[in-house]
Parts: structure tokens; sequence; C-alpha cells
């Protein structure tokens, strides 16, 4: 606590905290951005990788290029307008602004809700709603014009707005009371506020975990149990091989919105819960599919998901304590244009303003980390047997989601959560020699035509 003391009357004095604050932003910015035209420039490339060459078609290679190199181009546009809405917020003072408008908001309300707690909700729900309208031509555009040119999107326009509406409604719905929560804890623990905010989001999170997958997931897709027969079979027989405490198995209708393919498990420790995507039955083989639930499983196994659990909650301690140095950091509130009052929501905000440097640091390590993990997981799938299946099922997930083929090494080593295709072949020694149909037969085996993409 007196490390914490020392180091906020340190930093409690006239800073210039914009001008920090937008060289940083400018120079994640620029860093991103150098990335970014690497990896464009390998996906201007037309010669497939030698170590895939026998897998991908040239038709696909360069369809799977040019998608990559439309990403790139959105995530630069969309990059550069975050950058120009966030000078424009600080340079004019937007948080200040928005917090007075609301603030004349209050006495329509009954008396009881007149005060901070009621006034910093009603101020992050409207940023919020204003940055959901603000990014709501991109994201139109990224399905409707993106995604649907390559065949990718399959939700409809009412779809879309559904969708938007109902994830507007979960966030009053839960933001609201864990919001007034944060704040009350902030108030009543005094200087230790960090730890019982600490416990109190590490319970929320766990909570989620649970409801997640019986409450929110409903509301945007449906579930059915899969249909008895071969797949169902095999895999609960793997579960039972690797005392996977399976209770439900199911299929999610990912088609709807996307074509997509992915397979996941949910749950409690000692209730999971499969769920498999039916564009991913739709377009491989039994045995690969079980391949990637082998894999996905082999996470489970080797404890990955808690061990990037306890990372996270090691990371909201950290965040939670370093906050509590600028909580009351008059200079900070004053450059910012709050002079006569220190809302514990715009600290909050700010103080994120002042750390998001770090947060480059934290991804690239995260980074490494689940790269390391998908390794792991890949050779957990190898060993059960499967090295032939899971190297066909990782192709065909590469061809039929259009993913980057090959990367630069920094870009990929900055964004990349999965190690690349050629990268995970490599690792479980795949050495095939003839292509890998992404299309089954009616028989469900591999019909041998080329998928059209």
């Amino acid at each position: 606590m007196d490390l914490l003391r020392n180091l906020a009357a340190i930093l409690d004095r006239p800073l210039p905290w914009k001008k920090l604050i937008l060289t940083f932003a400018v120079g994640e910015f620029c860093l991103e951005s150098a990335l970014l035209y690497r990896q464009y420039l390998v996906l201007k490339r037309t010669t497939i990788p030698s170590s895939i060459s026998k897998e991908i078609d040239q038709a696909t290679y360069d369809k799977s290029q040019a998608y990559g190199r439309s990403k790139a181009k959105f995530s630069f546009i969309s990059s550069l307008w975050s950058q120009i809405k966030n000078y424009y917020i600080i340079q004019h003072d937007v948080y200040p602004r928005l917090w007075l408008l609301t603030s004349t908001w209050l006495p329509l309300l009954p008396t009881r809700f007149s005060g901070e707690i009621t006034h910093s909700l009603l101020f992050a729900f409207t940023y919020s709603f204003a940055e959901t309208l603000l990014g709501l031509p991109f994201s139109y555009y990224y399905h409707f014009v993106l995604e649907e040119s390559y065949g990718f999107n399959k939700q409809t326009i009412s779809l879309f707005f559904t969708d938007l509406v109902k994830g507007q409604a979960l966030s009053l719905a839960f933001g609201i009371p864990l919001g007034a929560a944060f704040l009350k804890i902030i108030q009543k623990t005094g200087d230790q506020f960090f730890f019982y905010l600490w416990a109190f989001t590490l319970l929320v999170q766990l909570g989620a975990i649970t409801i997640y997958p019986i409450l929110i997931v409903p509301l945007f897709n449906k579930l059915t149990p899969l249909e008895p027969g071969q797949l169902k079979e095999r895999v609960e027989g793997l579960a039972k091989r690797l005392k996977f405490p399976l209770a439900e198995l199911q299929v999610i209708d990912g088609s709807k919105r996307s074509a997509h393919s992915n397979a996941y498990f949910t749950g409690l420790p000692w209730k999971k819960k499969i769920v498999i995507y039916d564009t991913l039955i739709e377009k491989s083989e039994i045995k690969e599919v079980e391949a990637i639930l082998a894999h996905e499983l082999g996470h489970w196994s080797m404890g990955h998901t808690t061990k990037l659990l306890g990372i996270s909650s090691f990371h909201l301690f950290y965040v939670f304590a370093l906050f509590s140095v600028f909580i009351n950091n008059n200079s900070l509130y004053e450059a910012f244009g709050f002079f006569n009052e220190r809302p514990i929501i715009i600290g909050f905000i700010l103080f994120n303003e002042v750390l998001s440097p770090t947060d480059s640091l934290i991804k690239l390590g995260m980074n490494i980390l689940t790269r390391r993990f998908e390794f792991e997981a890949d050779a957990f799938s190898n060993r059960l047997g499967y090295s032939a299946e899971l190297a066909s099922s990782l192709i065909k997930l590469q061809v039929q989601n259009l993913s980057s083929m090959d990367a630069d090494y920094l870009y990929s080593s900055y964004h990349y959560s999965h190690p690349i295709l050629t990268e995970r072949l490599k690792a479980i020694g795949w050495k095939g020699d003839k292509k890998v149909s992404t299309a089954k037969s009616a028989n469900g085996s591999a019909d041998g035509k080329k998928d059209e993409l």
C-alpha cells in the first residue's frame, strides 16, 4: 500500500497528459500500420508456399490472398477512423461535455437516482450508444460488402439489426447492475478497493462462464442435440476415453450468419458441453470433426483454459491496483477539463487511456502463449492418432475460411493467437502429397472435386 501511495504522489503533478496519451496512441497506430503493410506485401504474393503447394490449388490460394488484402484494407481504414475519433474526443473535451449533458437528465429521474452512480451509468451508456452508432457503417460494410463478396455472410439485414438491438438490451440488462456494483465497491471500500473489485470481477467472470451458454447463446442461435449416428458415437467415445465430463453434445446453426466453421466446449468443470457448428459438420468428414474436437479437448486436458483464466485474473488485479494510483490524480482530471469533481468512471476511462501503451506488450505476450498452447493441442490430437485427419481438417478449415496461408513473421507474432497453417502442418509432421477436397460426397467420403469458393 505504501508503494502505491508513493507512486500516486509522484504522478499527481502537472503533466501534459493529453499530449502523452495522443503521442502513444499515434505511435501505436504507426507501429500497427507498419506491420499491416508488411503483411499486405505478403498477401500480394502469387506463389503458393512450397510446404502446402501439393494441398492447395492456385485458384483457392489467389482467392485467400485477395480476401486477406480486402481485410487488411478494411483494418487500416477502421483503425485510421478510430485514431481520428480518439483525437477529436481528447482534443475537444468530449468527456466533460458529455458529463455535463448527462447531468441535465438527472432531474427527470426520481430523487433517489440523482447520485454519482446513476450519472455515471447515464454517461457510460450514452457514450457506448454513440460509439455503436459511429461504428455501424463499418460493421455493415464488413458483413454485407466485404464478407458478402467472398460468400461468407449469410445473415439478412433484418437479422443484423435484430442482433444489434439484442446486444444493446443485454448491455443494459447486465451493465446497469454490474456497473452500479463496480462503482459502489470503490465508494465503500476506501484505499483497498482494488482487492474487493478484483474479487467481484472474478466472481462475475466465473458467473459469465456459467450463464453465457445457457442464457445468452440461445438468444442469438439455435442449439439442437447432435443427432444419433456415427459422429455422435465417436465424439462420445473420445470424451469417455479422455474422461472429459461431457453432459451435452449440441449443434449450433452458425450457417444463418456465416459460412465460417468452428467448434468449442464450455461449461462447469464437472459438466461440460461440446458445441459443433453445422458448417463444420457439413463440410468435414467424421474423423476430421473428431480430430478437431480432439484438439479442443487437448486444451482442456492440459489446462489451457484454466491457465488463461488465471493470467487474466492476475492482469485484472494489476490493473485495479494501478488504478488506485490514478483514481485521485488531480492533474489527470484537470487536464481533461474536470476541475470541480472527480467522477470515478471518468477516472477509470482516463486511466485506461494512460495504460493503453502497455496493451501492445500484453497482446504480444498473450499471443506468444496462445500459439504455444495451439501447438500443444495439435500435438495432443496427433498423439491420439489423428495426424492425417487433423492435417486435412486444418487444410479444409483454411480453405473454407479463406484464412491467410502465409504471414509476415513480425505481423503474425504481434496479431495472431494461432500459428499459421504451414507452421502447424510442419509441427505435426504432415507430408501430404495430394489436394485435399473441401466437399463431401453423399456417402460421407471425399469426392475428389475441388471446392468452388
